[in-house]
């Protein structure tokens, strides 16, 4: 997810978005400690999509 794309969300859709992304990098680690994991890279770019996620919504905190 690009950050112009998230800076288009609502605060209430952001906040989704992260809970959304920790329970999929979640599950994905579970399956790599299972060793069913497909995709490693996946893990990184959740991770990356979370930071993105939570630097928006402190801009938003620190710009109100």
């Amino acid at each position: 997810m690009k950050v112009n794309e998230i800076r288009e969300l609502s605060t209430e859709e952001i906040q989704k978005k992260i809970v959304e992304t920790k329970q999929e990098l979640f599950n994905l680690r579970f399956q790599q400690a299972t060793g069913n994991l497909e995709k490693p890279s996946r893990i990184k770019e959740l991770r990356h999509t979370v930071a993105r996620l939570k630097t928006v919504l402190r801009e938003r905190e620190i710009s109100e």
